[in-house]
C-alpha cells in the first residue's frame, strides 16, 4: 500500500505529520488478487475440518485459478503485522498469508487436454459399445442393488461420470455418490446450508475495504433433506434452476454469476411415512414451482414384491460374506476427459415437438388432477437427450436419446402419481420390455420362450394382452424377432 504520511527526519523533529498525496500518473499499478485456499476432502483425516489459509497473488499469476480448481501453490509464508492499538496487545501473534509465486494446475481443462494413446483407444472402444447407456448407470455405485432407471438419471445428470463408494441404496448415499463425481461437487444437508452458503455472499475485504463478492457451492451440488431447509433460504437457488444464472444486487453490486449445475436434491416423507392418498407435493413438503424446475422427480417407496425382496436379501447377503459387490461382468467405466456438446439434428424437431404435443394432449383428455407437462417438461426432455448422447460419446442427438428421454419421464411420473391399481395403464409396454431384457439378461439368452415370457410378467400384475401388444411393437422396432407361430422371442444383437 502507498505511503500517507512523510517519513523525513525534518517531519518527525519537528512533530508536524506531512500528508503525501498519491500521484497516479507517477505510480505503477501491479494486479493484485486475494483467495482462500482448502484442502481436499479426502485428504482430511477423520474427525477433522479442513484447513484454509488465505493466499496473495501479484502480476501476472492472477486469475489463474477459479473456485473449484485442485492447484499446488509454491510462495513464501509471511505475516501480516497488525498496526495502531491492536499492534500494542496482539504482542507476537499475528495473521499470516502465503505470497504466491507459482500455481501448478492439476486438473486441466477440457481443452487443454491431450489424450494418451490407451485413453484413445479405451474412448473407441466405448464409443462403439452398444450397450455403454446400461454399463455407465451399472458402473454408479455397483453396491447399490435394484433402483435402475434411478441410477440411469443421475448417471445422465453428472454426464457420463461416476462413483463407486455408497454402501447401500437411500437418498444420502445416492447423492454422495453423485456429488463424488466432479471435484467441483459439494455435498451439502438442508439444515447446514442456507441461502448464502449455496448462492454467494457480499463481504467487505479486510486490505481495500471495498464490498466483494464471494461464490457459494454451486458447482455439481448433492443436497440431502431439501425439505428441512427453510423456505427463505431454498428460493435463493430459484433462479439458478431456471435460468441457470444467479443475480444479486447488494451493497452498491448489481451483477450476475454464471451458475451452469445439475442439481440432485433428496428429500423425506412430510409425516415419516409416505402417504399413497396425499399427492407428492404434500408428503414431500416442498411448492409445486419449485418441483417443476427438476427434470425428473422419482419416488422410491419400499413395496412389497417378491421377487425384488428375494434378489434385495441375495445382494445384501453376498455383499455381507464378501465385503465386496458382485462382479458386474465389466470393468467400471471412469471416463472423464471427454467432453461434447451435441446438438438436436433438424429432422428431430418436429418429432419432439410431436410427442410433447401428444404428453400434453393425453393428460388434457385424462382430466388428471396433478398435472405434469409444462413448458419446462419440453427443456427437461432436450436437456435429457444431449445428456444421453454424450454418454454414447456422440455430437448429434439420435430419436433413441429422445425416445428414451420420454421413457424416464414417463417412468418417473409413474413412480410419483401412479399405485398398482394404475400400473398397467400407464406404461405397461415399456414396463414388459424392461422386464423381459433384464430376465434375459440375467439368464444371458438371447433366446425366451413364450411361455417363461408369460410367467415373468404375471409375477408383474401384467396381462397376457400386454405381453402381446409389447412384442409387436418392439419387433416393429427390429429390437427382437417373433416365431410366427410358437410367438418365442429372439434378441437382436445390436
Amino acid at each position: 500500500m502507498p505511503l500517507f504520511e512523510c517519513p523525513s527526519k525534518l517531519c518527525f523533529v519537528n512533530r508536524k505529520k506531512g500528508n503525501l498525496i498519491l500521484q497516479l500518473r507517477a505510480s505503477k499499478f501491479l494486479k493484485f488478487q486475494e483467495a482462500k485456499i482448502q484442502e481436499l476432502a479426502d485428504h482430511v483425516p477423520k474427525g477433522h475440518i479442513p484447513r484454509s489459509m488465505t493466499v496473495h497473488f501479484r502480476g501476472e499469476i492472477t486469475r489463474k485459478v477459479a473456485p473449484g480448481d485442485d492447484v499446488e501453490l509454491s510462495g513464501i509464508f509471511l505475516p501480516i503485522p497488525y498496526t495502531g492499538f491492536r499492534a500494542m496487545r496482539a504482542g507476537l501473534v499475528a495473521d499470516t498469508y502465503l505470497e504466491v509465486m507459482s500455481v501448478t494446475h492439476f486438473m486441466k481443462k477440457y481443452e487443454e487436454y491431450e489424450l494418451r494413446g490407451d485413453e484413445e483407444e479405451q474412448i473407441a472402444k466405448l464409443a462403439e459399445d452398444g450397450n455403454i447407456y446400461n454399463k455407465l448407470a451399472q458402473s454408479l455405485a455397483p453396491e447399490i442393488d435394484g433402483h435402475e432407471d434411478v441410477n440411469k438419471s443421475i448417471a445422465s445428470s453428472s454426464g457420463g461420470s461416476s462413483s463407486s463408494e455408497a454402501k447401500g441404496w437411500d437418498e444420502e448415499s445416492a447423492s454422495q455418490t453423485h456429488y463424488k463425481c466432479r471435484t467441483q461437487g459439494v455435498y451439502t444437508t438442508g439444515r447446514g446450508s442456507n441461502g448464502v452458503g449455496l448462492t454467494a455472499a457480499v463481504q467487505k475485504d479486510p486490505v481495500t475495504n471495498e464490498m466483494v463478492l464471494e461464490g457459494g457451492a454451486l458447482g455439481i451440488c448433492a443436497i440431502d433433506k431439501f425439505d428441512k431447509m427453510d423456505e427463505s433460504d431454498r428460493t435463493a437457488i430459484h433462479e439458478v434452476m431456471e435460468q441457470q444464472t444467479f443475480s444479486i444486487a447488494k451493497a452498491g453490486i448489481t451483477t450476475y454469476l454464471n451458475a451452469r449445475t445439475a442439481i440432485l436434491a433428496a428429500a423425506s416423507p412430510a409425516w415419516g411415512r409416505y402417504d399413497l392418498r396425499r399427492t407428492p407435493a404434500e408428503n414431500i413438503n416442498l411448492p409445486p414451482a419449485l418441483l417443476s424446475r427438476f427434470d425428473l422427480l422419482w419416488l422410491t417407496l419400499d413395496r412389497a414384491d417378491m421377487d425384488t425382496d428375494l434378489e434385495m436379501a441375495r445382494h445384501v447377503v453376498y455383499v455381507h460374506q464378501n465385503r465386496e459387490s458382485p462382479a458386474l461382468g465389466f470393468t467400471p467405466l471412469e471416463p472423464s476427459v471427454l467432453r461434447l456438446s451435441p446438438y438436436v439434428p433438424k429432422e428431430l424437431e418436429e418429432y419432439i415437438a410431436t410427442a410433447y404435443s401428444s404428453i400434453r394432449q393425453e393428460e388434457a383428455k385424462s382430466n388428471s388432477p396433478h398435472p405434469y407437462t409444462t413448458v419446462r417438461t419440453l427443456l427437461s426432455i432436450l436437456r435429457i437427450s444431449a445428456a444421453l448422447a454424450r454418454l454414447r460419446f456422440s455430437e448429434t442427438v439420435a430419436q433413441s436419446d429422445v425416445d428414451e428421454a420420454l421413457r424416464l419421464m414417463q417412468m418417473s411420473k409413474f413412480s410419483l402419481y401412479a399405485d398398482d391399481s394404475q400400473k398397467s395403464g400407464l406404461d405397461a409396454i415399456s414396463d414388459i420390455y424392461s422386464i423381459l431384457r433384464d430376465e434375459a439378461s440375467r439368464a444371458n439368452k438371447m433366446d425366451v420362450s413364450y411361455a417363461y415370457a408369460l410367467n415373468w410378467i404375471y409375477r408383474k400384475g401384467y396381462s397376457e394382452a400386454q405381453l402381446k401388444e409389447c412384442l409387436e411393437e418392439y419387433a416393429a422396432l427390429n429390437v427382437w424377432q417373433i416365431h410366427a407361430h410358437t410367438f418365442d422371442i429372439r434378441f437382436i444383437d445390436a
